[in-house]
């Protein structure tokens, strides 16, 4: 299935993965105007607190909170809400969960239009052995689909899962919900699935764009690169080839 990218250079998203505020705040100097959204996760939230997803949206990034809400319905509509009232662009919440955390979610998001709820399916340093070792019997890509219908079912606006994934969400979820993948890699990884970065399940922005990816979201190849704002522009360069060759596929 084509998706049709509305604009390949917002949906890159750089990850803030750092254990202190000066390390984030460094990258984001050097970025400057060549990067708008940022991933803060729990990390660098629980060591610089929420200020700076507030002085981020405050300079006009979007910020995506990748905080994996998994608790109580009443916690979590909390979590969200303060979100919100961050200015955040995403939070992700545990489709693992079930539908009353994920519907909590939903409707605590309410009161900020601004702000898209996903579903964080399967995490992407898990293997289908780790699902075993769980007492889940399905395979990766099969728990991803399952879970992904169950977000879509509670009103979340789009999920979380590797790059692998993006080609058979997209088939299943259709073009409107967003579908966010990390574990991006500058490139093709040798022998197929390996680990990288902390993720079992990589793929390269390239595939996760054209399989149907709305969003990825890069860390290390772009932070730790010795040029970020050149890495961050192979990274969109790669979001437009997948944006053209969709066009190019439908006739447009």
């Amino acid at each position: 299935m084509d998706y049709d990218f509305p604009d390949s250079g917002d949906r890159v998203i750089v990850a803030l993965d750092f254990a202190d505020r000066r390390s984030a705040e460094a990258l984001v100097e050097r970025l400057g105007d060549a990067c708008r959204s940022y991933k803060i996760g729990l990390e660098l939230l629980t060591a610089a607190g929420p200020g700076l997803a507030r002085d981020l949206v405050g300079r006009g990034h979007e910020v995506f909170l990748d905080l994996k809400l998994f608790e109580i319905p009443n916690s979590v509509a909390g979590a969200v809400r303060a979100a919100g009232a961050l200015g955040a662009s995403m939070v992700t919440v545990h489709a693992m969960g079930g539908t009353g955390i994920m519907a909590a979610a939903v409707e605590a998001a309410r009161d900020f239009p601004g702000l898209r709820v996903l579903a964080l399916t399967v995490v992407t340093s898990m293997t289908g052995s780790d699902l075993a070792d769980i007492g889940v019997g399905a395979g990766t890509e099969e728990q991803v689909l399952r879970l992904a219908r169950l977000a879509l079912g509670a009103g979340c606006d789009g999920v979380v899962a590797s790059p692998g994934e993006a080609g058979p969400l997209r088939a299943l979820l259709g073009p409107e919900p967003l579908i966010v993948t990390p574990g991006v890699t500058p490139g093709p990884v040798e022998g197929g699935t390996a680990w990288v970065g902390g993720h079992a399940r990589p793929g390269t922005a390239a595939a996760a764009f054209a399989a149907g990816a709305s969003h990825v979201v890069v860390g290390r190849s772009v932070a730790r690169a010795a040029d970020p704002v050149a890495a961050l522009r192979q990274v969109r360069e790669a979001a437009r080839e997948a944006r053209g060759a969709g066009a190019r596929r439908s006739g447009g």
